[in-house]
């Protein structure tokens, strides 16, 4: 039988499987050629856009191309044409801002975009906190949960050595470790867990509440309610600054507990002492990073309606 390779028609490769030989085909000339020419056009990107890396940095491309540079100018497009809303947010009366829907809600929707990009990592994707970062879609509000109080607390930030308006600047709950023995601590501890309304023993909390009277009550009040520290005794006059106002320090009668509120909690607040830091997120405090203050007010007004802001 005469075969098509008998014929010597079409080479083949020389390879043999199981009889069965490879024909050496040529690739089409219109392939090879766009083949070729992919070739040259991967040179040419590799020099007119970055990809090559470097030390420090990559090469940047005679076209002068960034990714970077080009959301910045897309970003720059969108406030451009959002100039005049964003001007009237910086100087926005915060008190009066719902009042204002149109702006209000750009406000919040602003403000979502912001608290997604900075404050996601501590306060969660939905404000409901974890331990040792409040939630802030509830009512309690060590600061104050007004939205100007609010604006002022994300500017100047808790107990951070930027600025010298941070909440609760050089205060810290201190340790009690080498004040209290350990059976007063556990006394202590019984009485914070009673008025709070979980079990705890009567004796030992009767033995707590002398203690806690002498040492913890200039802080968190007599009753263990608490105390705040807001911008009304700043912005009133005649506003009267109770006793332990000035500190910060949290309720402890309610369910709401930033460390925690179990026996261990309580009794490693007691010994380990507590002293969390805000960052200041005003611009000022914070340059090329920090926030401005349309972004402070929109940040303020997205919290607020959150449902926990006062």
């Amino acid at each position: 039988m005469t075969t098509r390779n008998d014929k010597k028609e079409v080479e083949t490769t020389g390879h043999s499987w199981d009889g069965i030989e490879e024909y050496n085909n040529p690739l089409p000339r219109w392939w090879v050629w766009v083949f070729y020419a992919t070739i040259v056009w991967g040179l040419w990107y590799t020099v007119a856009y970055p990809a090559w890396p470097g030390i420090k940095s990559a090469t940047a491309g005679y076209l002068g191309f960034s990714t970077r540079g080009q959301v910045e100018e897309q970003i720059d497009a969108v406030n451009a044409s959002n100039a005049d809303v964003i001007a009237a947010l910086e100087t926005a009366d915060l008190a009066t801002l719902s009042e204002d829907d149109a702006l209000h809600g750009f406000a919040v929707n602003m403000g979502s975009s912001v608290f997604k990009a900075n404050c996601v990592q501590c306060h969660g994707s939905g404000a409901a906190g974890a331990k040792g970062y409040p939630a802030l879609i509830d009512d309690d509000w060590i600061w104050g949960g007004r939205i100007d109080e609010i604006a002022w607390t994300v500017r100047n930030g808790i107990r951070n050595e930027s600025s010298w308006d941070a909440r609760g600047y050089g205060g810290v709950m201190p340790s009690f470790a080498d004040t209290f023995s350990d059976e007063e601590i556990v006394a202590t501890v019984a009485y914070v867990r009673a008025i709070s309304g979980q079990d705890a023993d009567a004796a030992l909390a009767e033995e707590g509440a002398v203690l806690f009277a002498d040492n913890c009550a200039s802080c968190h009040g007599d009753a263990g309610t608490g105390s705040l520290m807001n911008t009304r005794a700043f912005e009133d006059p005649e506003y009267v600054v109770a006793d332990g106002e000035m500190t910060g320090a949290p309720n402890l009668t309610d369910a709401i507990w930033l460390y925690g509120g179990s026996e261990e909690a309580i009794t490693e607040t007691l010994i380990e002492g507590r002293a969390g830091v805000m960052p200041a997120w005003g611009i000022e405090y914070r340059p090329g990073f920090g926030l401005t203050d349309a972004e402070i007010n929109a940040v303020a007004a997205y919290v607020h309606q959150l449902g926990g802001g006062q």
